[in-house]
């Protein structure tokens, strides 16, 4: 199959092939052109996927498999599939490759598409096996998880397994699946799991307005990206996920690659992720945006919103566990870390060597940690305590509604300090605390090394 898409072609563009009876396999090849482009302007960029008799309809039960611009061949079987595309009954019909013109070039982008079908009796059709909900944890507990990781069966270069490895290094106790656009790693994870490592499914929902993690989502559960902004079919995909029991949180919501950057906005978040990778310039336009949300809450009442981190670790050198997320949670099991994330019990930092205790207490006794509230009248004094290890010669900041209150001096060397601050509800509806790594930029505040969840003051 051959053609050409000219600039402004749609999103997506399906081919449809027949499929007849008393077929093994289908494999599919691709091949586009790439013409030299003009400085700044984008090149070909083509992705490719796959869709079975049962249609193409978005949210149907047609999906078999999406590589993005990953792979330029694959194969699905009864048995077997290429990574990123699911096992299952080869029913004759009609099917369809589906293609993705991500980026065309002015010169327009000239593709052919080569189906291969192979004869012969299919192979056994298995039933997945997916990683346990629970693992066995230390009971009540700080917990760290990496939640935006991405495997061979997208457009990363590691097995699950390999990332499994890395996570356990890194000193994570959860990790959470979360390939491009694709459902078939969930399985590929059963053997990975352990007493010492939880296993949470999803997918990173990659859309051409933004990009979404389906966090800990039912196994098995595909969420469609085939939609922009302006299509309005946002919200319904968003419950469709919490359905699914998983969170909805927008990734990178400033990533500067076509098609990154977030534009269905927060209204149907159950989080987001403040800080992707590396500490960047996009991560600290997400930082103030999300404070900019924990103001207008403060000011205006209703839910909040949590912040996360995570590594969106695709290959090497990329590290997995920088950053992590820490979330006080009653036990290692998906409900009741899901339950934390939530609730934003918990803060994020560079690595397992930083670890941070921010409470908030007056004098009659009541305190409220990270996520919580602490009930007391506006004038009533109160104290902020804040212990960090693990982060030597960084500077401490505690933030509120009002900017930033507090700079403390550089910790020492150890890396570890404890320090306390005056308030009143009246003078901060929350507080919240940055470590940052030292700069020489003067007033330019330096690189992340942990951030906290708001503790909120006074009455709701």
């Amino acid at each position: 199959m051959r053609g050409t898409l000219a600039p402004g072609s749609p999103d997506y563009v399906y081919l449809p092939f027949e499929v007849p009876p008393g077929t093994r396999e289908v494999r599919v090849s691709y091949t586009y052109d790439k013409p030299p482009t003009p400085p700044g302007t984008p090149g070909n960029a083509l992705d490719i996927g796959l869709f079975d008799e049962r249609g193409t309809e978005p949210g149907g039960d047609g999906f078999r498999g999406w590589s993005g611009g990953a792979r330029a061949e694959f194969f699905v079987r009864a048995d077997e599939a290429t990574p990123g595309y699911l096992t299952g009954p080869l029913r004759p019909g009609t099917w369809h490759i589906a293609l993705g013109p991500y980026t065309v070039a002015p010169q327009g982008l000239s593709y052919e598409v080569t189906v291969t079908l192979t004869e012969g009796a299919a192979g056994p059709v298995t039933e997945p096996v997916y990683p346990p909900e629970r693992a066995a944890g230390r009971g009540r507990d700080w917990y760290r998880g990496d939640c935006h990781l991405h495997s061979w069966h997208s457009d990363g270069r590691r097995t699950p397994q390999e990332i499994a490895a890395l996570a356990r290094a890194a000193g994570l106790d959860f990790v959470n699946s979360s390939d491009h656009n694709t459902s078939a790693a969930h399985p590929h994870w059963a053997d990975t799991a352990g007493a010492d490592l939880l296993v949470l499914l999803g997918e990173e929902v990659t859309t051409r307005n933004g990009h979404v993690l389906a966090l800990g989502t039912d196994p098995g559960t595909f969420t469609d990206w085939r939609y922009r902004a302006r299509d309005h079919r946002w919200p319904h995909v968003a419950r469709g996920v919490r359905r699914a029991g998983g969170l909805v949180v927008p990734a990178h919501p400033y990533g500067d690659c076509p098609g990154c950057s977030w534009k269905f906005g927060y209204g149907e978040a159950d989080a987001v992720e403040v800080w992707n990778g590396p500490w960047t310039p996009d991560d600290e336009l997400a930082l103030a945006t999300w404070d900019g949300l924990l103001v207008a809450c403060a000011r205006e009442g209703g839910a909040w919103l949590p912040a996360m981190g995570n590594s969106d670790a695709h290959r090497d050198p990329d590290v997995v566990g920088h950053p992590q997320t820490v979330v006080l949670a009653n036990e290692l099991s998906r409900a009741a870390i899901l339950a934390g994330l939530r609730a934003g019990r918990s803060y994020v930092a560079e690595s397992r060597a930083v670890s941070l205790d921010l409470s908030v207490s007056a004098e009659s006794g009541e305190q409220a940690g990270i996520g919580e509230r602490l009930a007391v009248p506006g004038g009533t004094p109160v104290t902020v305590r804040l212990a960090v290890s693990g982060a030597p010669r960084c500077a401490v900041r505690l933030v509120t509604d009002q900017g930033v209150l507090y700079t403390g001096d550089p910790l020492p060397v150890s890396g570890a300090g404890v320090l306390e601050w005056r308030t009143s509800p009246a003078r901060s509806a929350y507080v919240r605390a940055e470590v940052r790594h030292a700069t020489a930029l003067g007033p330019v505040p330096g690189a992340m090394a942990a951030l906290t969840n708001p503790v909120f003051l006074g009455a709701t």
